[in-house]
């Protein structure tokens, strides 16, 4: 498909809004970005991904690249309107989760998570080393942007239920909140799948509009007082097993800036992507100790959800074989998991299983 072309047709603003924000803003040799974001100022995790690449363009460029942050709600709103923006010009660039635009291309859900997929080290791998960049350059090229990791959840939890769920068969009617190919997977299992932005959730979760969500962890979770709306919590799920946050820029906006600046953007971006994981690793452990000590049941589904958990991934991809690079993507994703994790299980999975042993937890 022609870029422009998709474009053309996608982007959700006013081509008046569009053109007068497209003009590269210059001055003396400066170059500022306006970045939208999907999340809502001061998010817990998602929102300090998106300031701390700012904030390390702003830093090391010396001045000479200024990255305006705008939260959810101050130049866009909601979680489809970043992604239109960015790629129509109205913005410069956008950070958010890829898959929130499964419903453009399904194959920018790699780029986040998909069901069964890869951990955050097993993503950067294939992006870094195996063709996963390779790959995410020829879906930009298709949908006009130049995508870099810039945060990372780590595994997220299963999620927050109104009633325990005991079998598969108790999905079936109900209203979740699991955006991205996870939530096509619950779909097949009866229930309806439901995308909104965090902070919504607790609201619709309160007052029975949906009857669960999955966030993010216990520390987002947490932050969010998902707790206060129901006490039963699932954590592990089959749908983010490493959820990477992405910030693009429009890429024509990208092939007019110096080499220089792209570079900056690059290491920002890296850097952020390294300090998101381990904001959440450092912080996840005490906030489920918390969540328990105030009357959250932590527990785990039982094997025959995860068989439907992943008989439904599997009819999920098999559906979008069609499509070419959807094909190609996960093909050379499934294939350098493999390969890391071969090695990742042998030696770190034995490490840390034999520590826990030694050791005591």
């Amino acid at each position: 498909m022609d870029r422009r072309k998709f474009i053309t047709n996608t982007a959700l603003v006013g081509v008046a809004g569009s053109a007068a924000l497209a003009t590269p803003s210059l001055s003396q040799g400066k170059e500022k970005l306006t970045m939208v974001t999907t999340w809502g100022r001061g998010s817990f995790g998602v929102h300090d991904a998106a300031q701390r690449f700012a904030d390390n363009c702003n830093a090391i460029s010396g001045g000479t690249l200024e990255i305006d942050l705008k939260a959810n709600g101050e130049l866009v709103s909601g979680t489809a309107a970043a992604f239109d923006a960015m790629t129509s010009g109205t913005a410069d660039a956008a950070h958010f989760a890829m898959y929130y635009y499964i419903g453009q291309n399904p194959t920018t859900a790699f780029y986040t998570a998909v069901p069964f997929g890869m951990t955050c080290q097993e993503l950067d791998d294939w992006i870094l080393h195996n063709g996963g960049r390779e790959l995410w350059d020829e879906l930009g090229e298709e949908m006009g942007f130049k995508g870099f990791l810039a945060g990372n959840t780590g595994t997220q939890a299963g999620g927050w239920f109104g009633k325990e769920i005991n079998s598969a068969a108790d999905f079936e009617g109900l209203k979740y909140r699991m955006p991205g190919l996870g939530g096509k997977v619950i779909s097949k299992m009866g229930a309806s799948s439901i995308t909104m932005a965090g902070g919504e959730i607790y609201q619709a979760l309160q007052s029975g509009a949906i009857d669960g969500a999955e966030w993010i962890g216990p520390a987002s979770d947490e932050s969010l007082g998902l707790h206060e709306a129901t006490n039963i919590y699932y954590t592990a799920g089959f749908h983010e097993p490493g959820a990477g946050l992405s910030v693009c820029v429009n890429l024509d906006r990208w092939d007019g800036l110096s080499d220089g600046h792209k570079e900056m953007i690059r290491v920002s971006a890296g850097e952020a992507n390294r300090w998101s994981h381990s904001q959440y690793l450092a912080n996840n452990g005490a906030a489920l100790e918390r969540l328990i000590a105030g009357g959250t049941r932590a527990l785990e589904f039982p094997n025959d959800v995860w068989d439907a958990f992943g008989k439904g991934a599997m009819e999920v991809f098999e559906e979008n074989m069609g499509d070419d690079l959807f094909k190609r993507t996960y093909e050379s994703a499934m294939k350098s998991m493999r390969a890391s994790s071969g090695w990742i299980s042998k030696s770190a999975g034995a490490y840390m299983t034999q520590r826990d042993r030694v050791m005591g937890g």
